[in-house]
Protein backbone atom coordinates (compact mmCIF):
# COMPACT_ATOMS: atom_id res chain seq x y z
CA UNK A 1 0.00 0.00 0.00
CA UNK A 2 1.73 3.61 -1.31
CA UNK A 3 0.95 6.69 0.53
CA UNK A 4 -2.10 8.12 -1.43
CA UNK A 5 -3.83 4.45 -0.57
CA UNK A 6 -2.81 4.55 3.15
CA UNK A 7 -4.63 8.22 2.69
CA UNK A 8 -7.67 6.76 1.56
CA UNK A 9 -7.87 4.26 3.70
CA UNK A 10 -7.17 6.90 6.71
CA UNK A 11 -10.21 8.84 4.97
CA UNK A 12 -12.27 5.68 4.71
CA UNK A 13 -11.75 5.44 8.75
CA UNK A 14 -13.15 9.02 9.14
CA UNK A 15 -16.28 7.66 7.20
CA UNK A 16 -16.54 4.84 9.03
CA UNK A 17 -16.34 6.74 12.68
CA UNK A 18 -19.35 8.32 11.85
CA UNK A 19 -21.07 5.14 11.45
CA UNK A 20 -23.13 3.30 14.18
CA UNK A 21 -20.05 0.86 14.72
CA UNK A 22 -17.24 3.49 14.41
CA UNK A 23 -19.29 5.11 17.75
CA UNK A 24 -19.44 2.40 19.76
CA UNK A 25 -15.73 1.61 19.26
CA UNK A 26 -15.03 5.34 20.00
CA UNK A 27 -16.95 5.02 23.49
CA UNK A 28 -15.29 1.99 24.28
CA UNK A 29 -12.10 3.64 23.70
CA UNK A 30 -12.44 6.60 25.13
CA UNK A 31 -13.10 5.03 28.44
CA UNK A 32 -10.55 2.79 28.43
CA UNK A 33 -7.75 5.33 27.40
CA UNK A 34 -9.02 7.89 30.07
CA UNK A 35 -8.58 5.40 32.93
CA UNK A 36 -5.22 4.60 31.33
CA UNK A 37 -3.63 8.10 30.87
CA UNK A 38 -4.66 9.39 34.11
CA UNK A 39 -2.17 8.07 36.48
CA UNK A 40 0.94 8.79 33.80
CA UNK A 41 2.86 11.84 34.48
CA UNK A 42 5.14 13.93 32.64
CA UNK A 43 5.52 17.11 30.52
CA UNK A 44 4.87 15.87 26.92
CA UNK A 45 2.61 14.19 25.66
CA UNK A 46 1.79 13.25 22.23
CA UNK A 47 -1.57 12.00 20.46
CA UNK A 48 -1.29 10.89 16.49
CA UNK A 49 -3.92 10.49 14.44
CA UNK A 50 -8.26 10.13 15.21
CA UNK A 51 -8.98 13.06 16.23
CA UNK A 52 -12.32 11.60 16.42
CA UNK A 53 -11.71 10.53 20.26
CA UNK A 54 -9.31 13.02 22.56
CA UNK A 55 -6.90 10.30 24.25
CA UNK A 56 -5.33 13.04 26.19
CA UNK A 57 -8.30 13.85 28.14
CA UNK A 58 -7.58 12.27 31.32
CA UNK A 59 -3.46 13.19 31.24
CA UNK A 60 -2.50 15.92 33.56
CA UNK A 61 0.63 16.92 31.48
CA UNK A 62 1.00 20.64 31.08
CA UNK A 63 2.00 20.03 27.44
CA UNK A 64 -0.65 18.12 25.06
CA UNK A 65 -0.44 17.65 21.55
CA UNK A 66 -2.99 16.26 18.75
CA UNK A 67 -1.00 15.12 15.77
CA UNK A 68 -2.03 13.79 12.19
CA UNK A 69 -0.84 13.28 8.41
CA UNK A 70 -3.51 16.15 7.35
CA UNK A 71 -5.70 19.21 8.59
CA UNK A 72 -9.19 17.99 8.83
CA UNK A 73 -11.42 20.85 7.19
CA UNK A 74 -14.34 21.52 9.78
CA UNK A 75 -17.74 20.27 7.72
CA UNK A 76 -20.74 23.07 7.41
CA UNK A 77 -23.47 21.70 9.96
CA UNK A 78 -22.45 19.13 11.49
CA UNK A 79 -23.17 18.16 15.06
CA UNK A 80 -20.28 19.46 17.51
CA UNK A 81 -19.56 15.60 18.51
CA UNK A 82 -19.20 15.08 15.45
CA UNK A 83 -16.76 17.81 14.51
CA UNK A 84 -12.92 16.08 15.01
CA UNK A 85 -10.67 18.22 16.69
CA UNK A 86 -8.04 20.77 15.17
CA UNK A 87 -4.77 19.21 14.41
CA UNK A 88 -2.06 21.22 15.99
CA UNK A 89 0.81 18.97 14.38
CA UNK A 90 0.58 18.09 10.86
CA UNK A 91 3.47 15.57 9.95
CA UNK A 92 4.60 12.19 8.33
CA UNK A 93 4.10 9.13 10.96
CA UNK A 94 7.58 8.24 9.58
CA UNK A 95 9.64 11.15 10.55
CA UNK A 96 8.18 12.70 13.45
CA UNK A 97 9.23 16.19 14.17
CA UNK A 98 10.21 15.69 17.76
CA UNK A 99 14.09 15.85 19.23
CA UNK A 100 14.95 12.44 20.49
CA UNK A 101 13.93 11.48 24.04
CA UNK A 102 11.98 14.20 24.51
CA UNK A 103 7.79 13.24 24.77
CA UNK A 104 6.90 11.42 28.04
CA UNK A 105 3.21 9.55 26.42
CA UNK A 106 2.66 8.48 22.95
CA UNK A 107 -0.88 7.29 21.75
CA UNK A 108 -1.62 5.84 18.70
CA UNK A 109 -5.04 4.89 18.10
CA UNK A 110 -5.59 2.74 14.76
CA UNK A 111 -2.31 4.28 13.14
CA UNK A 112 -0.08 1.02 12.51
CA UNK A 113 -2.51 -0.88 10.43
CA UNK A 114 -3.28 2.23 7.98
CA UNK A 115 0.65 2.65 8.12
CA UNK A 116 2.62 1.74 4.40
CA UNK A 117 5.76 1.41 7.21
CA UNK A 118 4.57 0.60 10.49
CA UNK A 119 7.36 -0.62 11.49
CA UNK A 120 9.36 2.66 11.06
CA UNK A 121 6.33 4.67 13.03
CA UNK A 122 6.90 2.55 15.64
CA UNK A 123 10.98 3.39 15.57
CA UNK A 124 10.23 7.03 15.38
CA UNK A 125 8.02 6.60 18.68
CA UNK A 126 10.90 4.83 20.14
CA UNK A 127 13.41 7.22 19.29
CA UNK A 128 11.13 10.42 20.51
CA UNK A 129 10.35 8.59 23.74
CA UNK A 130 12.11 9.59 27.56
CA UNK A 131 13.75 6.53 29.22
CA UNK A 132 10.84 4.90 30.74
CA UNK A 133 8.14 6.93 28.71
CA UNK A 134 5.16 5.07 27.79
CA UNK A 135 3.40 4.45 24.14
CA UNK A 136 -0.58 3.30 24.19
CA UNK A 137 -1.63 1.69 21.16
CA UNK A 138 -5.12 1.11 19.67
CA UNK A 139 -5.59 -1.75 17.17
CA UNK A 140 -8.32 -3.65 15.53
CA UNK A 141 -8.18 -7.48 16.46
CA UNK A 142 -7.77 -9.82 13.78
CA UNK A 143 -8.59 -12.48 16.14
CA UNK A 144 -12.62 -11.58 16.50
CA UNK A 145 -16.07 -11.53 15.45
CA UNK A 146 -14.82 -8.26 13.34
CA UNK A 147 -11.71 -9.88 12.08
CA UNK A 148 -13.78 -12.79 10.84
CA UNK A 149 -15.91 -10.50 9.00
CA UNK A 150 -12.98 -8.53 7.34
CA UNK A 151 -11.75 -11.64 6.17
CA UNK A 152 -14.91 -12.81 4.22
CA UNK A 153 -15.25 -9.41 2.96
CA UNK A 154 -12.13 -8.94 1.36
CA UNK A 155 -13.23 -11.89 -0.44
CA UNK A 156 -16.95 -11.16 -1.48
CA UNK A 157 -16.17 -7.38 -1.86
CA UNK A 158 -18.19 -5.87 1.24
CA UNK A 159 -16.12 -5.12 3.96
CA UNK A 160 -16.84 -4.35 6.98
CA UNK A 161 -13.77 -1.90 8.19
CA UNK A 162 -12.03 0.10 6.40
CA UNK A 163 -9.51 -1.45 3.93
CA UNK A 164 -6.21 -1.48 6.12
CA UNK A 165 -3.15 -2.31 5.02
CA UNK A 166 -2.75 -5.66 7.25
CA UNK A 167 -4.38 -5.75 10.96
CA UNK A 168 -1.83 -6.42 13.25
CA UNK A 169 -2.24 -9.33 16.25
CA UNK A 170 -1.66 -8.89 19.41
CA UNK A 171 1.03 -11.39 19.89
CA UNK A 172 2.48 -9.68 16.57
CA UNK A 173 2.57 -6.44 18.21
CA UNK A 174 3.74 -7.28 21.35
CA UNK A 175 7.11 -8.89 19.34
CA UNK A 176 7.59 -5.78 17.38
CA UNK A 177 7.48 -3.43 20.68
CA UNK A 178 9.37 -6.37 22.53
CA UNK A 179 12.61 -5.38 19.20
CA UNK A 180 12.68 -1.99 20.20
CA UNK A 181 13.61 -2.73 24.18
CA UNK A 182 9.12 -1.63 24.36
CA UNK A 183 8.06 -3.63 27.25
CA UNK A 184 4.19 -4.24 27.25
CA UNK A 185 2.85 -3.64 30.51
CA UNK A 186 -0.84 -4.65 29.89
CA UNK A 187 -3.20 -5.01 27.57
CA UNK A 188 -6.77 -4.92 27.09
CA UNK A 189 -10.04 -6.26 24.70
CA UNK A 190 -13.21 -4.65 23.81
CA UNK A 191 -16.35 -4.53 21.37
CA UNK A 192 -17.54 -8.11 21.82
CA UNK A 193 -20.72 -7.30 19.82
CA UNK A 194 -20.82 -9.11 16.46
CA UNK A 195 -19.97 -6.82 12.96
CA UNK A 196 -23.63 -5.36 13.15
CA UNK A 197 -24.02 -2.08 10.93
CA UNK A 198 -26.84 -0.75 12.67
CA UNK A 199 -27.51 0.83 16.04
CA UNK A 200 -30.26 -1.64 16.62
CA UNK A 201 -28.36 -4.29 16.30
CA UNK A 202 -25.25 -3.43 18.20
CA UNK A 203 -28.06 -2.56 21.36
CA UNK A 204 -29.14 -6.25 21.15
CA UNK A 205 -26.00 -7.54 21.41
CA UNK A 206 -24.92 -5.24 24.31
CA UNK A 207 -25.16 -8.23 27.01
CA UNK A 208 -22.12 -9.51 24.77
CA UNK A 209 -19.41 -7.10 26.29
CA UNK A 210 -19.57 -8.54 29.99
CA UNK A 211 -20.07 -12.05 28.77
CA UNK A 212 -17.20 -11.80 26.50
CA UNK A 213 -14.67 -9.81 28.85
CA UNK A 214 -15.47 -12.88 30.94
CA UNK A 215 -15.63 -16.12 29.25
CA UNK A 216 -13.28 -14.89 25.74
CA UNK A 217 -11.86 -12.20 26.51
CA UNK A 218 -8.98 -12.60 23.79
CA UNK A 219 -11.62 -12.19 20.98
CA UNK A 220 -12.66 -8.82 21.13
CA UNK A 221 -13.15 -6.70 18.10
CA UNK A 222 -10.60 -4.09 19.33
CA UNK A 223 -7.36 -3.86 21.70
CA UNK A 224 -5.35 -1.02 23.44
CA UNK A 225 -1.63 -2.26 24.44
CA UNK A 226 0.77 -0.40 26.83
CA UNK A 227 4.69 -0.41 26.77
CA UNK A 228 7.32 0.86 28.22
CA UNK A 229 10.58 2.15 26.84
CA UNK A 230 12.99 0.07 29.15
CA UNK A 231 16.91 1.59 28.68
CA UNK A 232 19.41 -1.21 29.39
CA UNK A 233 21.97 -0.58 32.16
CA UNK A 234 19.58 2.78 33.22
CA UNK A 235 17.88 2.01 36.93
CA UNK A 236 15.59 5.04 38.09
CA UNK A 237 17.18 5.61 41.65
CA UNK A 238 14.62 6.83 44.18
CA UNK A 239 15.97 9.50 47.26
CA UNK A 240 17.30 8.69 49.83
CA UNK A 241 14.71 9.12 52.75
CA UNK A 242 16.75 8.13 55.82
CA UNK A 243 20.66 8.24 56.44
CA UNK A 244 22.71 5.40 56.66
CA UNK A 245 23.85 4.53 60.39
CA UNK A 246 27.13 3.49 60.89
CA UNK A 247 26.89 -0.47 62.25
CA UNK A 248 27.88 -1.51 65.74
CA UNK A 249 30.84 -3.28 66.03
CA UNK A 250 28.32 -7.21 67.10
CA UNK A 251 29.64 -8.83 70.73
CA UNK A 252 30.60 -11.35 70.61
CA UNK A 253 29.41 -13.95 73.66
CA UNK A 254 32.15 -15.16 76.35
CA UNK A 255 31.46 -18.93 75.41
CA UNK A 256 31.88 -18.95 72.04
CA UNK A 257 35.48 -16.98 72.60
CA UNK A 258 36.68 -19.54 75.28
CA UNK A 259 35.92 -22.06 72.98
CA UNK A 260 38.05 -20.93 70.23
CA UNK A 261 40.81 -20.39 72.94
CA UNK A 262 40.40 -23.79 73.64
CA UNK A 263 40.17 -25.00 69.73
CA UNK A 264 43.59 -23.11 69.62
Amino acid sequence: MDNAASDQSIIALDGWLQTPAGRYLCEWEQTCLDNLTADIFGFNALQIGMPQINALAANRMPYQWLADNRVRPRSVGAAPEDVPRQVAVALDYTELPFASQSIDLVVLPHVLEFSPEPHQVLREVERVLIPEGQVIICGFNPASLWGARQAVGRVTGSDFLPRAQELISMPRMRDWLKLLNLGASQSHFGCYAPACRTEKWLHRYAFMDNAGARWWPYLGGVYIVQAIKRVKGMHLIGPAWTKRTAAAPVAVPVTNKRRKQQDG
